[in-house]
């Protein structure tokens, strides 16, 4: 009996000790905490997110390059619309009724529960109009937030654009993004969205049954604060981008420059380009669509997506490999007689210079020489071996960063064409040798590289073997720091003893009477560089020019490109000078040659436009030498034409309009 009493207490006090557990609870709910009064009243309690101004981008001196602008949104939550005044709202917001009509269809269909947009970036008259009548638009509301402002109206594709996030976009963020928020969705505003973004803020506010505010609930207790997103301080140096992008008004092309010392972009160009501030506000959209519609494609990112022949500018890496696995040597010569034989294909030279040897070779950019060089390396190791010794070069030149993707911080890097011996065994078996792929020697051929690689080239010459990767942010808020990577030196193979013969070769290219980039000397400054004249088939040459300055201790290295410029010392070696007496000395001197940023920069090259309209019948003998022609592939692939408008654009070069400038291109390479 005693056992059954004590039972009957101990189930009795857990009965009670539960009841004061579940009243203290109540008590605590109904009475201390507030948060179940929130949710009660969701019907008047209203979250507005708060949207994060994006980090500002500056430059290496400091100098704010991408900045913000506040502007308001209005919002509405289609389930809270009442009848309302459509004349009324129509008058604020400067529209026309129908356009009331079509906008609330609109934000219905894309959901009827979420706040979408009604209309983006509204004046702010009309802000100021809506705050007095937003009482009479129930279920609407207004929001401020900030859009990219580009105070100097440069560098487009570099630094990208923001637009509002895709169905995609939120689900691969995990819960982050929502509907109606913005991201980066190319270039730098990609790279760095999650240090540019910051953190979205919530406020919370009471609303009364006339849907008017009555202020924060809770004075702001359950608020959360916006915080702004991390500036970026760039590599970029903005005097010479600036002037980059003068120099290539109306010509297809892109400049990159970098510091050797540390691998960053001090300049990166690529034309034609765009006014960023086109790809903000309201006419984002048609603005976008006139990008896409232009013929020159000022969307493509040349820089780092332009895929070219690297011409003459390859010669003096070949040179060095050459020097290092002992194919040659310093004094090697060889005999030009104005071209070179590779079996029965005859490889032309601009010149006839006899007897030559490799330090002149690199001044006179001489085609037979580096053929000759080729020649040597893949044949010292027997006729017999030329397929492994192939391979063995290719090793050698893929150190340098040919056919692999550099890793800047940026999206959408291509890493050009150059190919293994693999490739070749495919199309010719085992039996093929040094003069399948002669065009090589000279850059030309089935070997492309980015500008960006071409640049990398340079600092790494400039460097005496070795190259930090190129990037473009060297800083985060306030903290100087890179990516591990881009601090570490990638050797390309290849010992110091060997790159005075080589650089001394292309000192004389630009600052002796033979060079080949002559009529870019530097008053009072010593650049080392090397001109390259790429072969187009559908068209005028591309100028090419790859450098270096000082001579000692260099701070700047740079490559050129200016499709259908023709000469690599007409158009791309004196916009490089430019570039480089800027960088070095904050002035531009006059030139004894005459030679202006005035007159280069009026200088027209666009290419004629190819009249898609007209037909040519290809015959079964074109079609297959359209089908062979690997470089004619890549033309055809990259204009997206069809075969007929291909072959007619190679038979007949497009017209291009004259220079403006007052000196005649100069004749060498």
């Amino acid at each position: 009996m005693d056992q059954l009493f004590n039972r009957k207490y101990i189930v009795q006090g857990l009965f009670i000790v539960i009841a004061l557990i579940l009243l203290g609870k109540l008590f605590y709910i109904q009475i201390i905490s507030d948060k179940a009064f929130i949710s009660a009243e969701s019907n008047v309690l209203k979250k507005k997110y708060k949207f994060p101004a994006r980090g500002a981008i500056l430059d290496r001196n400091m100098k704010v390059i991408v900045q913000n602008e506040p502007v308001y949104d209005l919002m509405v939550i289609p389930n809270e619309v009442k009848p309302f005044d459509t004349l009324g709202l129509a008058k604020a917001l400067e529209i026309t009724v129908e356009d009331v009509r079509k906008k609330l269809k609109k934000a219905r269909v894309q959901s009827p529960y979420q706040s979408t947009f009604f209309e983006r970036q509204i004046s702010v008259q009309s802000y100021a109009r809506l705050q007095e009548i937003m009482y009479r638009f129930p279920g609407f509301s207004t929001q401020d937030r900030t859009v990219r402002h580009y105070p100097d109206s440069i560098a487009g594709q570099l630094f990208g654009y923001v637009k509002e996030v895709s169905p995609d976009d939120i689900e691969k963020s995990e819960g982050y993004y929502k509907p109606g928020d913005f991201i980066g969705k190319s270039g730098l505003e990609r790279s760095y969205e999650d240090f540019l973004r910051g953190k979205k803020g919530v406020v919370n506010t009471l609303y009364d049954v006339h849907n008017v505010a009555q202020g924060s609930y809770a004075n702001g207790k359950y608020d959360v604060n916006a915080v702004s997103g991390e500036r970026l301080i760039s590599s970029l140096d903005i005097r010479i981008q600036r002037l980059g992008e003068e120099l290539m008004k109306n010509k297809v092309g892109a400049i990159v420059a970098i510091e050797p010392a540390t691998g960053e972009i001090l300049a990166f160009v690529s034309s034609p380009g765009y006014d960023p501030n086109q790809l903000v506000g309201k006419d984002w959209g048609k603005n976008y669509m006139n990008l896409i519609a232009n013929p020159y494609r000022p969307q493509l990112i040349r820089p780092i997506a332009g895929q070219y022949s690297p011409g003459s500018s390859f010669k003096p890496v070949d040179a060095l490999v050459a020097l290092q696995d002992g194919a040659i040597d310093p004094n090697t010569t060889f005999f030009c007689p104005g071209y070179y034989m590779a079996g029965n294909h005859k490889v032309k030279c601009e010149h006839v210079d006899g007897t030559i040897n490799m330090q002149r070779g690199i001044a006179r950019s001489c085609n037979t020489y580096f053929c000759h060089v080729f020649q040597s390396i893949i044949t010292k190791n027997g006729m017999k071996n030329q397929r492994q010794t192939y391979a063995n070069w290719h090793a050698q030149i893929a150190k340098w960063g040919f056919g692999e993707k550099l890793g800047i911080d940026m999206p959408f890097e291509k890493k050009g064409i150059f190919y293994p011996a693999e490739h070749y065994d495919k199309i010719y078996g085992k039996r093929w040798g040094y003069t399948t792929v002669i065009s090589q020697a000279i850059g030309q051929g089935e070997i492309t590289s980015t500008p960006l690689q071409m640049a990398n080239v340079m600092a790494a010459i400039a460097n005496r073997g070795y190259y930090l990767k190129p990037h473009l942010i060297k800083g985060i808020g306030d903290k100087n720091v890179v990516k591990k990577e881009y601090v570490v030196k990638n050797y390309v193979g290849v010992d110091e003893q060997y790159f005075p013969i080589v650089i001394n070769g292309m000192r004389d290219a630009v600052n002796s009477p033979w060079g080949t980039a002559k009529e870019s000397q530097i008053p009072n400054i010593t650049m080392c560089g090397k001109t390259g004249t790429v072969q187009n088939p559908h068209g005028k040459n591309h100028s090419v020019f790859i450098g270096f300055a000082p001579i000692d201790k260099p701070k700047i290295a740079i490559a050129v490109i200016v499709e259908n410029g023709g000469y690599g010392g007409s158009y791309a070696a004196p916009i490089s000078s430019f570039i480089v007496e800027k960088y070095l000395t904050d002035s531009i001197k006059p030139r004894s040659n005459g030679y202006t940023v005035k007159a280069f920069s009026e200088t027209n090259l666009l290419p004629a436009l190819i009249d898609k309209t007209k037909k040519v019948k290809l015959t079964k003998s074109d079609s297959l030498n359209l089908k062979k022609a690997d470089s004619l592939k890549r033309v055809k692939d990259s204009l997206k034409i069809k075969p007929a408008i291909l072959k007619q654009t190679l038979s007949k070069k497009p017209k291009v309009s004259q220079p403006i400038v007052n000196h005649k291109p100069v004749t060498n390479k």
